[in-house]
């Protein structure tokens, strides 16, 4: 009798926790969040992969007005030192350039931090910014070459990391993790993602999370624009052959 009252309880609160998380991401479909006006400025994060994901994230960022988008959070993964380096680059360069939409990301500055390298640490770059920013390393969810078997472990270890910082610091601190999250792939993005959809099942503050695929899928979309697309608020693509008649998304051409 009492694995029987067990097994229904575990059984009703399975049914209520996929109830909710389907009527999370219906909502998503039937009613778009309100649009955020021009005079307010708007915590933005994106999340940076590296390689080719990095270069193409900060190129969208370089062309936003850092004056309205304040604070940023850039969200790299552990190890990824160069992701880190462009991101400074680009404050550095947004700061030096103010009125200039279109900056160099790949080179320090003349006349402001020159230590852009591997020892280069936030102490130094103290104050010399024109607008406060904040880099965020999360553990990776998978490594290259990892083996699929130890992925679990990696990928929960990920999950964990990102709901501390999405869910509850900013739950005890009563403040947000960003208003905006932008992500353009790899898998860990998709990690991220999930602590998002916490929040939203909590019902507490998230992120309106906008997923830009990547320039160069041209005919097929990424697994994690596969995995994120009933997800996010906004699924953008580059190519319009990626779009499917009965599928959500949009094209806006060439972005990067």
């Amino acid at each position: 009798m009492d694995l029987d009252l067990v097994s229904s309880c575990l059984c009703v609160c399975l049914a209520g926790i996929l109830w909710r998380v389907s009527s999370v991401v219906l909502a998503r479909h039937r009613k778009p969040r309100p649009t955020r006006r021009h005079s307010e400025h708007c915590h933005l994060a994106v999340f940076l992969g590296s390689g080719g994901h990095t270069s193409e994230a900060l190129m969208l960022l370089s062309a936003l007005d850092f004056d309205r988008y304040s604070p940023r959070t850039y969200v790299i993964s552990e190890g990824d030192a160069l992701s880190a380096r462009k991101a400074t680059a680009l404050e550095l360069s947004k700061a030096a350039n103010p009125d200039n939409s279109t900056v160099r990301i790949s080179s320090p500055i003349s006349g402001y931090c020159g230590c852009l390298n591997r020892t280069c640490t936030a102490s130094c770059l103290k104050g010399r910014l024109r607008e406060p920013y904040t880099i965020l390393t999360i553990p990776r969810a998978r490594r290259v070459h990892q083996p699929i078997y130890t992925t679990p472990v990696t990928a929960t270890r990920s999950l964990l990391a990102c709901i501390y910082h999405v869910t509850l610091i900013p739950l005890v601190a009563r403040t947000s993790f960003a208003d905006v999250l932008v992500l353009n792939g790899p898998g860990t993005c998709f990690i991220l993602c999930l602590a998002v959809l916490l929040n939203q099942i909590l019902g507490i503050h998230s992120p309106r999370v906008v997923y830009v695929e990547s320039f160069a899928r041209v005919r097929s979309l990424s697994l994690s624009g596969k995995l994120l697309r009933p997800l996010v608020d906004r699924f953008v693509v580059q190519w319009p052959g990626l779009l499917e008649a009965d599928r959500r998304g949009e094209c806006l051409g060439w972005l990067v």
